[in-house]
């Protein structure tokens, strides 16, 4: 009889879709690979040369996340993959934030996430203030979910090769 597999805890994720003006946040664990919107943080990126912003994420990891979980950070990258200006300013902020909050954070392509988020909103029968409210948390949910499939199709094609 083969020895049962050790058991691996659950890891939590905080998905965040930077804004300039707003940045929203979602959670999810990869064994359900769900994706809940759980917060959207009406704080300009800039303000305070960026450090408002990432006390406030720091305090939204500190409410959603235990000590050995990790964040995913949407990557706006262009349609032909290349990295444009906005992708190298994600990339400084993640930078920041990895310093701030010693956390893994994944870097993962967010083309199309508010136009997923428009998309799962369109028959919703909200007004367009309540669309756009709610938008960048709905992104960064779209980010998670997208992240987290393609996390297990990795874990899955390393497990084939295994065995």
């Amino acid at each position: 009889m083969a020895p049962a597999p050790a058991y691996t805890p659950p890891v939590r994720y905080l998905s965040i879709d930077l804004g300039d003006k707003r940045t929203g946040l979602a959670v999810g664990d990869d064994i359900t690979r769900l994706a809940t919107p759980v917060e959207i943080l009406e704080i300009p990126r800039e303000q305070h040369d960026g450090r408002a912003l990432l006390d406030a994420i720091a305090r939204a990891i500190d409410e959603h996340l235990g000590p050995a979980d990790q964040l995913v950070l949407g990557l706006p990258l262009n349609m032909d993959d290349t990295e444009g200006p906005r992708a190298k300013l994600v990339r400084a902020f993640a930078e920041r934030l990895a310093e701030r909050t010693r956390r893994t954070i994944h870097l993962h392509d967010e083309r199309l996430s508010s136009v997923q988020a428009d998309w799962d909103m369109g028959q919703s029968g909200l007004t367009h203030k309540q669309k756009k409210a709610r938008r960048d948390a709905l992104a960064a949910a779209a980010v998670l979910r997208d992240f987290l499939t393609t996390e297990a199709i990795k874990r899955s094609s390393d497990q084939a090769k295994q065995g």
